[in-house]
């Protein structure tokens, strides 16, 4: 038994011994080439071919010998010995396990590197893409050329490889990209400003006419003459209106009239005034020029109601132009509509009768409102 043991065991050694002996040899490469069993070389790896997104951000990849690079769309990859430019030969392999040499000509000076963060591979100079350039270490460096040129007429905007120009507000970037020019806010619309619009450099102001001032930023309000100051003369009343002021007699009766009260003007003699209204009263007031029409703009109401007595009204004078009506509203008033827009400057004197009556005591009597109607020259 201990013979068969031992014929076993050398069976199994010299079997061990043959497969071990028929077994290839085993060769590592370097990182970025695989070994080719079939011609014994290491050949280099196309990481380009075989990683799907070697390079990220819109940048190309560029296979070199035992790497890759990750380069801007146009960028260069020059091989220079001082002449001519020569297009990068493939590399000669080389037994295995040594790994392949690739023979460049020199490149004269430093070498020059494409976008930032990448050096260039020894033996090449790469040219950096416009906005960058190469710094102490062999790297492109973005170029600030808001800092070095300042290429804008107002705001530069650095970003990478490039620069942005912006504008102040008001201005509007040129066709050329670098230029300001004014906005003429006057144009947007003529409702920019109540009154005139004056464009300035980027921006406008607003100009109220005379007789006004500014309120706010854009509005016109009417001054008072009246109360601001006024050349009217003692025996005159000042009258503010939209734009401006006049001046008025303070007792504008006239025979056989006489002032009786504020604006008032009564007959003393019922036989002189025979014929006349035995009163006159007389108001003004004014508008806007342009105002919207029909409008309803001064109403006419009876001082004192006596029973069973018929109130009648009607303009009797001033209304050549059929440019305003009466509208009666009750037995004791009425209400003096405008019919179309009217533009100022304008004065309109109108007369406005109430005919007061009773048919039954044989009763007639009038009285008479001169109104005095202001149109100011602008619309506000």
């Amino acid at each position: 038994m201990l013979r068969i043991c031992l014929y076993v065991s050398v069976i199994i050694n010299v079997a061990l011994s043959q497969q071990e002996a028929e077994e290839p040899a085993t060769y590592t490469c370097t990182d970025g080439y695989e070994y080719d069993g079939e011609k014994q070389v290491c050949r280099d790896i196309d990481e380009c071919a075989t990683l799907a997104d070697a390079c990220k951000g819109g940048m190309k990849c560029v296979n070199h010998f035992g790497g890759y690079l990750c380069l801007p769309h146009n960028a260069q990859i020059i091989v220079s010995n001082g002449e001519e430019e020569e297009e990068v030969a493939d590399p000669t392999p080389q037994p295995a396990p040594r790994l392949p040499q690739v023979a460049l000509p020199p490149v004269p000076g430093p070498a020059s590197v494409p976008a930032a963060g990448r050096r260039p591979v020894q033996g090449h100079a790469i040219q950096c893409s416009a906005g960058f350039t190469q710094d102490e270490h062999g790297y492109c460096r973005d170029v600030d050329e808001c800092t070095t040129s300042n290429p804008c007429q107002q705001q530069c905007v650095n970003i990478m490889g490039s620069f942005i120009c912006k504008c102040e507000h008001g201005f509007d970037l040129a066709p050329d990209a670098v230029s300001c020019q004014d906005i003429n806010e006057c144009a947007f619309s003529p409702y920019m400003c109540q009154g005139e619009c004056v464009n300035q450099p980027g921006s406008y102001v607003c100009v109220c006419p005379e007789g006004y001032q500014l309120q706010g930023s854009r509005l016109c309000q009417d001054i008072n003459e009246c109360e601001t100051g006024h050349n009217c003369r003692e025996d005159q009343m000042c009258w503010n209106y939209h734009g401006g002021f006049r001046c008025y007699p303070r007792d504008p009766c006239h025979e056989p009239y006489k002032q009786t009260g504020e604006g008032r003007c009564s007959c003393q003699t019922p036989a002189v005034c025979r014929g006349l209204p035995p009163s006159i009263v007389y108001k003004y007031m004014s508008i806007s020029s342009e105002r919207t029409a029909p409008a309803d703009i001064f109403q006419i109401q009876a001082t004192s109601v006596y029973p069973n007595m018929v109130n009648t009204f009607r303009i009797k004078a001033g209304n050549e132009g059929e440019e305003f009506y009466l509208r009666r509203t009750s037995n004791v008033s009425a209400m003096l509509v405008m019919t179309r827009p009217l533009r100022g400057p304008r004065e309109h004197v109108v007369d406005l009768e109430m005919v007061t009556q009773n048919s039954a005591l044989n009763y007639r009597s009038s009285s008479l409102l001169r109104l005095t109607i202001i149109i100011g020259p602008h619309p506000f």
